[in-house]
């Protein structure tokens, strides 16, 4: 038993290395980062927020001095509906001529969309546009897409909303292999949030190119512990390819009960903040990045409404805090 998890975890790291993502070694002498830009900080799809082209966005990434950026890939960036070879020529280039590197795209899937109407091929449906991605994804040098699980839809049996992000999964994964692409699952929706639940899909998912993007947001909001998040890092560590870095502040909101003449407490709202001054502990989360030697991108997104306003000065002004963030783990 124990050679075949050995056998596995080896056939992980080299599968991974081949397709571009250095899973981590285990040892912290090995811990090595780069800094990311993600494009949906400056799309505009946020209130108040700046909106810039793919290129003026990668020009901002480079004056502000990342390593590599992010594509969002859907519009108003990157949209498979208007990248076509020439275009993509064209922007591999113009990346190239900048000297950034591109990390990786952001996809955006839903694996238990449509769920309640089964006559409708969903899962190919999905699958054939991840695997449209990849094939964007390789014709611009990047092998890695930041994907998502399912959303879980009321009145439908968990086990089978389950079931359908594993099938959809398995099913992008293999579209994804035609082109080298390794899929990266953000723990950003409900199916498998947990880090067990993440890690017992991934185990029976059972597709070397499909890794995990494990984030400190969601387990931050579920509640967990400080040593629980430490834990949630040290168990990914076997899938672990990329991670996405954003903070927030919980705002407080109450609704007035007339006939209490008094209020009631509600869930917060949360907002958009610079790393390492919201609800996050990323001291702990990069240390445990650290602890298992992790070598891949801090990728930095802007995704909520932004504390000081969504103006470039303010993003620019964010995204810089960020890179001096960054220097304290070097």
């Amino acid at each position: 038993m124990i050679k075949k998890f050995i056998s596995a975890c080896l056939f992980l790291c080299s599968f991974g290395l081949s397709f571009g993502q250095a899973l981590p070694t285990g040892h912290s002498a090995d811990f090595r980062v780069k800094t990311c830009l993600h494009s949906i900080g400056y799309s505009g799809l946020w209130r108040g927020q700046a909106e810039l082209s793919v290129d003026e966005f990668l020009v901002k990434a480079k004056e502000l001095g990342y390593d590599g950026v992010m594509l969002m890939a859907k519009a108003p960036h990157l949209s498979i509906l208007e990248y076509d070879k020439e275009a993509r020529r064209k922007l591999k280039a113009r990346i190239e001529e900048l000297g950034l590197t591109l990390v990786g795209l952001a996809g955006y899937s839903d694996f238990t969309a449509g769920i309640d109407k089964p006559g409708i091929p969903h899962l190919e449906i999905q699958a054939a546009y991840i695997g449209q991605l990849a094939e964007l994804a390789n014709d611009l040098g990047t092998k890695m897409i930041r994907v998502f699980t399912g959303y879980e839809r009321p009145g439908i049996p968990y086990d089978r909303q389950y079931a359908m992000v594993v099938e959809g999964l398995t099913l992008a994964g293999r579209e994804a292999q035609k082109h080298g692409v390794t899929l990266v699952v953000q723990n950003h929706h409900d199916i498998a949030i947990h880090h067990d639940a993440m890690y017992w899909m991934l185990q029976e998912i059972n597709l070397p190119n499909v890794l995990s993007g494990w984030d400190a947001w969601s387990p931050t909001l579920e509640g967990l512990s400080k040593e629980e998040i430490r834990n949630s890092v040290l168990k990914m560590k076997p899938f672990l390819a990329n991670t996405i870095l954003a903070d927030y502040v919980a705002l407080p909101r109450y609704q007035y009960e007339h006939a209490l003449t008094n209020y009631r407490e509600d869930r917060p709202v949360m907002r958009a903040t610079v790393v390492g001054e919201g609800i996050i502990d990323y001291d702990n989360f990069i240390g445990a990045l650290k602890e298992i030697g992790y070598q891949g991108y801090l990728v930095y997104e802007m995704c909520e409404v932004l504390e000081g306003g969504g103006s470039i000065e303010n993003l620019d002004a964010t995204a810089r805090k960020f890179l001096e963030f960054v220097k304290r783990f070097e």
